[in-house]
């Protein structure tokens, strides 16, 4: 759920049903690959859940590779010992600083976004940090699933205190205060 959860999605208001949906209020916000099967955990979400973490540990494994297949091209370019330690280096860090970055993304939002921006190279750069992050995380829930089940309870919760608020017709109460008495 963003800021404004309470509008359910585009061309919808809030209160109003999303297309597709049956139920009025604020929608859940599908998460990368799992939809929104992560809200009563149906259609298939076991299922996506071990697909993400066989997807993500696969391509780590993968990007390994490559990496060492470009490590094995600096030795073949005889660079030095020195360029190949810094090179080492510079994949560790930035992928250990990815991997931290995109945990702490799981459990909560951005509070600077101009700083994730600014860290999105070295995310790139330490990729393979970010997918084992993400096969991790996906032992205990849907990558994300917490922070977004907390934003969307919280939004169910609004949006019943809001609509138990306005029970009844307004214009029919009778008010008495405020009232002038008739002059005679």
């Amino acid at each position: 759920m963003s800021e404004n959860s309470e509008a359910p999605g585009p061309g919808t208001t809030p209160g109003s049903t999303a297309p597709g949906s049956t139920t009025p209020g604020p929608q859940p916000e599908p998460l990368l690959f799992f939809g929104t099967t992560w809200v009563d955990h149906d259609g298939g979400y076991g299922l996506r859940r071990a697909g993400a973490a066989v997807g993500s540990l696969a391509a780590a494994v993968a990007a390994c590779f490559v990496l060492r297949f470009a490590f094995q091209g600096l030795e073949i370019a005889d660079v030095g010992n020195l360029v190949g330690i810094l090179v080492v280096l510079m994949f560790a860090i930035c992928s250990a600083i990815a991997f931290r970055k995109t945990w702490e993304g799981f459990g909560r939002r951005p509070t600077d976004p101009a700083r994730e921006a600014n860290l999105r190279g070295l995310k790139t750069i330490g990729f393979v940090g970010s997918l084992i992050a993400y096969f991790l995380r996906t032992f205990k829930e849907a990558p994300g699933e917490q922070l977004r089940r907390t934003e969307y309870e919280t939004a169910l919760a609004r949006y019943a205190k809001r609509r138990s608020a306005r029970t009844g017709n307004p214009a029919a109460r009778k008010t008495t205060k405020g009232k002038r008495p008739k002059r005679k």
